[in-house]
């Protein structure tokens, strides 16, 4: 296949009339499920022509994927995300703070998140719901800090 040289100077004039610009971003090596919690395997930096995306591997190791992300197209912020700490559906210990006292039981989450998100609780003792932060170790918080 041969290009002719009025073909590469109007690719080149548009390249430049658009702003497109090519640099290295990371990709997935193979398709990511939501849920998938991203390792160096995962991923690989490749020359796109995309703004947006992460530029750095480092950037996305750890974190879930959101959403459905295939093969060789850019990863960009909104792709990704801290990996759920509580599932839908699971047993979860229940902390009341108040000052000093703290109050635990176990619940049932009615919701997904994240170590900070806030999610709905089934308290299975009362058979209340209620809504607590979610902390790193994967417990609910409610009440006060």
């Amino acid at each position: 296949m041969t290009l002719n040289a009025g073909l590469i100077v109007t690719l080149a004039a548009w390249i430049f009339s658009t702003g497109a610009s090519f640099a290295q971003v990371v990709v997935p090596t193979h398709t990511l499920r939501p849920g998938d919690v991203i390792s160096l395997h995962d991923v690989q930096l490749s020359e796109v022509g995309m703004r947006g995306a992460f530029s750095d591997v480092s950037q996305v190791l750890g974190f879930e994927a959101q959403r459905v992300l295939y093969r060789g197209r850019p990863i960009r912020e909104g792709d990704v995300g801290a990996p759920a700490r509580v599932e839908r559906n699971e047993i979860v210990t229940l902390i009341y703070r108040a000052g000093t006292l703290n109050i635990a039981t176990e619940g049932r989450s009615l919701g997904r998140g994240a170590a900070g998100d806030r999610v709905k609780v089934l308290n299975l003792s009362s058979r209340n719901t209620v809504v607590g932060s979610i902390s790193e170790a994967g417990e609910v918080i409610v009440g006060h800090e």
